[in-house]
Order: structure tokens, then C-alpha cells, then sequence
């Protein structure tokens, strides 16, 4: 049986973008890190202010929802047993490779430098014959291709009302990932909803991210009688 594959998709997880490097609360985070502005992770939750023009923003500038929901399903009975693949499909359009080895730092500040060190060198460790995480250009679209899959199943909260375990049953028996968003608001992009062959929802009200992929890997988890 093949492994549950599960795509964050349009991560708020990008450097900051060079239409707002010289505002104010951009150059003052990163002289507080010793970085230049281009090398740092845009967060909302310092870069309030810059971001007020940006477009998309409401997307944008939340890495925090990827930190948590990587500890969340990296530490599963599901990712120990060898049954989970992690991608990380970011708003900027890169891929992260996550290896499931990896041991994601619990401390928020070390994953942000974590994934800047990732933006910067494409693998970390760098140079290393089987990094822990790899970072490369793509679109959805071409990493499913590059996955040799037919399209995805989408968890929105517009979607169709299903059991988690019958979207796991399906996801596994086609060979679909499942994509869950990976922002804190507004809607998924025509190029992602594109790729859908099925749109499901787990909850007739928004949930977090993270709690959608603990419960989505939990299902899998009792479907492969990984638990009972």
C-alpha cells in the first residue's frame, strides 16, 4: 500500500518579499538578527505594518501554522511507522521535501532560522547525501506531476461533509495526496482547486490547520490499523 501523502498547501512561508525590505519594521527585524531584510522569514506578527499593502496578505507571513503543524504529524504513530510523505507547497510557489527522519525544533525561533538557512543554501544540512529538508521552485501542478499523480483531494471547509476515514480510504486506494491549507485566511488558489478530483470537509465550521492534519492522520492511522 502506498504511503498517505499530505501536501501543505500555499504555506504562509516565504522571505520577505523585496516591495517591502525597506520598511521600517522590515529593516529593524533583521538588524536585530544581524540579517539583511531579503533573508529573513516574513511574520505577521512582526511585520504587521509593512504588510498592510502587500498583496494577499491575509495568506501571508505565518510560518507559525507550518512549525505546529509539522510537530503535530512528524511525531505520529503514522510518520513513526514509515506510512507518511510531507510536502510543504508554499504561496511563493517552492516545494519543501520533508524527510521523516527529521526532528523539527520545538522552539519557534530555531525553526524560523531553520527554514531561512533552507531558503538560502536549498538543502540542510547543506551538502549533506540525504538532507532533511530540500527546497526547490515549483507549482502545485508540477509537483504533482512530479509525484506521478493524477490530482489531489482538497480539505476545505466548503467542501463535501465526510468522515476522515473514508477520505483517507480514498486518498490511499487512488493514490492521491491530500492537501490541506496552509494559511490563516482567504481562499485557495484556481491553480490548487484546479488539481482537486474531490473536495472534501471534515467540519461545517474553519478549523485550524494543524488540528485538520492531526485528525486526517489519525484516520489513517486507525484505517491502516496502525492504532486501533
Amino acid at each position: 500500500m502506498s504511503l498517505v501523502k499530505i501536501v501543505i498547501a500555499e504555506a504562509s512561508l516565504e522571505l520577505v518579499p523585496r516591495e517591502i525590505c525597506n520598511h521600517a519594521a522590515v529593516i529593524k527585524s533583521a538588524k536585530l538578527r544581524n540579517k539583511k531584510p531579503t533573508e529573513i522569514l516574513l511574520d505577521k506578527s512582526v511585520h504587521y505594518h509593512a504588510m498592510k499593502n502587500l498583496h494577499d496578505s491575509v495568506k501571508r507571513g505565518r510560518p507559525d501554522i507550518v512549525h505546529v503543524t509539522l510537530l503535530e504529524i512528524l511525531s505520529s504513530p503514522l510518520n513513526i511507522e514509515g506510512k507518511l510523505q510531507v510536502l510543504v507547497h508554499t504561496y511563493g510557489d517552492y516545494v519543501i521535501e520533508v524527510n521523516p527522519e527529521i526532528r523539527i525544533p520545538r522552539n519557534y525561533n530555531r525553526f524560523v532560522s531553520l527554514i531561512e538557512q533552507l531558503f538560502r543554501e536549498g538543502v540542510v544540512p547543506p551538502e549533506a547525501r540525504k538532507p532533511l529538508l530540500r527546497i526547490f521552485p515549483s507549482t502545485i501542478t508540477s509537483l504533482l506531476k512530479k509525484l506521478g499523480v493524477q490530482g489531489l483531494i482538497l480539505l476545505n471547509e466548503k467542501g463535501v461533509l465526510a468522515s476522515p476515514k473514508k477520505i483517507c480510504e480514498e486518498a490511499l486506494k487512488k493514490d492521491l495526496p491530500i492537501a490541506i491549507g496552509g494559511f490563516p485566511h482567504g481562499e485557495f488558489s484556481n491553480e490548487v482547486v484546479a488539481n482537486a478530483v474531490a473536495t472534501y470537509s471534515i467540519y461545517h465550521k474553519p478549523l485550524d490547520a494543524w488540528v485538520v492534519a492531526s485528525i486526517i492522520v489519525h484516520a489513517c492511522e486507525e484505517y491502516l490499523k496502525i492504532i486501533l
